[in-house]
């Protein structure tokens, strides 16, 4: 399960692009464990560091500390790349994290592995011996704090790069490496009989049973799910291509319906589901609710079935396609503010796995409270039709034509409606590139980009691998009811 293949996407191009950040990373099972793997890849300016790699990095350590997934670091790299030092090197989150990343997770009793299999320089010569164990392949890995020009310029000497940091220097004389190694081969055949041996962490003990496919076809999500993000559609016709036995119990189904809550089974596993509704629904009180906004009763609800997912150990799965909460007099009065920010406390605190796989809209607040980047989920992935933002870009570009040509006003200006309309143009554009689930993935605002039928899997891996971490007890603090 990759993570982060299209990080850095149409990102440093005036440096020639960093197709996938220069690193692979993602989840597979070796000698039947699954692992966290993060490979430079060489053939991108000597696998440096550019700001994305470190951010790629710290995701994927991020993952590995959450569900106790033992590391193999595959390390080919030049270090930091140096015409964007300022980016990369001194903050909290960069570089420097990911060897404290290396430290903490060692401390926590999870295995890592480091395979030296090409140049391994300067502040990139900390990762592989801050693991656990270090493998080196002759002829081909070296590993040292400078390099034979550097050495040179440093203090005068000459120095060929073997002897100064070679297999045979860091094995046999340094002992700064365990295992030297004649070829790429054995190096990933000695780590795979490495990671056999290892023991394993117990299980946390969500639920499975047997698996049972959906009754409905996933591929019915293609025709279900509407090419425009403006269109309503059967949310739980979506849900039955899902889930086990396309089989729903929902939570207070005729209550806050502009949200479907649901215990169900995806791949064997008993989950939560907290989904946007995006049909029209009339409220018990006779009134009209847009469907894929979150209203009070919606936002109540919702709050209400995670603490209880989280009475019971069971793992949450949100499904985005909401455009926010719904605004005016009626949900102020109401106490909108009150409701929405019940079930964000209840997201923040849950302790139980929670994963994100954004279908469709994901905008302002919404995306806050059902299970955002920012509020930890265990992997967060999208959709081709995925749109992540503040607002719409319709909407953003109403608002800010609306305050320009009020600015305008104020000062005696007029704005034509021909100069107006390329104004509210010019804003649509940008806001519709910056929603696009690609612009969010190369900034890893998600893990991954996925087609809709592989939605199980990917839960179903998840849950798999988040088994193996313990969970905290669920402890909301004060919110108001």
């Amino acid at each position: 399960m990759e993570i982060g293949a299209f990080a850095a996407y149409e990102m440093y191009e005036e440096y020639g692009g960093c197709p996938a950040a220069g690193v692979v990373c993602g989840i597979a099972n070796v000698s039947g464990r699954p692992c966290m793997i993060i490979a430079n890849d060489a053939t991108v300016k000597a696998g440096a560091w550019f700001p994305m790699t470190g951010k790629k990095n710290l995701r994927a350590q991020e993952i590995a500390m959450e569900n106790r997934l033992p590391l193999i670091y595959l390390v080919d790299s030049a270090g930091v790349f140096l015409p964007m030092q300022d980016e990369i090197f001194p903050d909290k989150e960069h570089f420097g994290r990911i060897f404290r990343n290396n430290a903490k997770i060692s401390s926590m009793g999870i295995p890592q592995i480091a395979a030296i299999m090409g140049s391994c320089v300067a502040g990139g010569a900390y990762l592989p011996i801050m693991s656990d164990e270090a493998l080196i392949v002759k002829k081909t890995g070296s590993i040292f704090l400078a390099g034979p020009y550097l050495v040179k310029a440093a203090i005068g000497e000459d120095v060929d790069k073997e002897t100064l940091g070679g297999s045979h220097t860091q094995s046999n004389i340094s002992g700064v490496t365990d295992y030297e190694v004649e070829t790429d081969q054995e190096c990933l055949d000695t780590i795979k009989s490495l990671v056999d041996k290892m023991g394993a962490f117990p299980d946390t003990g969500f639920d499975r049973i047997a698996a049972k496919k959906p009754k409905r076809d996933p591929k019915e999500i293609y025709e279900i799910f509407p090419e425009s993000s403006s269109k309503t559609y059967d949310s739980r016709a979506v849900l039955e291509c899902l889930v086990d036995d396309s089989e729903l119990v929902e939570y207070k189904a005729g209550y806050g319906q502009t949200i479907i809550t649901a215990y169900a089974r995806i791949d064997g596993w008993a989950v939560g589901i907290v989904a946007n509704n995006r049909q029209v629904v009339k409220s018990a009180k006779g009134e009209l609710q847009f469907g894929g906004v979150i209203y009070s009763d919606s936002a109540d609800k919702a709050a209400r079935f995670i603490m209880n997912c989280n009475q019971k150990k069971i793992p949450l799965v949100f499904l985005h396609d909401v455009t926010g909460f719904m605004v005016g007099t009626r949900s102020e009065h109401g106490g909108i503010i009150k409701d929405g920010a019940k079930m964000v406390n209840a997201v923040s605190n849950s302790t139980v796995p929670k994963f994100s796989v954004v279908m469709g809209n994901s905008f302002g607040a919404g995306n806050y409270a059902m299970c955002g980047k920012a509020y930890d989920p265990r992997l967060i992935v999208a959709w081709p039709s995925a749109k992540i933002a503040v607002m719409g870009g319709a909407q953003a570009a109403k608002v800010l034509t609306q305050i320009q040509v009020s600015s305008m006003k104020a000062k005696g200006e007029t704005l034509d409606p021909e100069k107006e309309k390329a104004l509210f143009d010019s804003i649509s554009n940008k806001y519709e590139e910056q929603t696009t689930p690609y612009y969010a993935a190369s900034r890893l605002w998600v893990d991954a980009i996925i087609d809709p039928t592989q939605t199980r899997a990917v839960i179903s891996k998840g849950i798999e691998v988040a088994n193996k971490a313990p969970i905290e007890k669920f402890n909301p603090g004060v919110f108001q009811v």
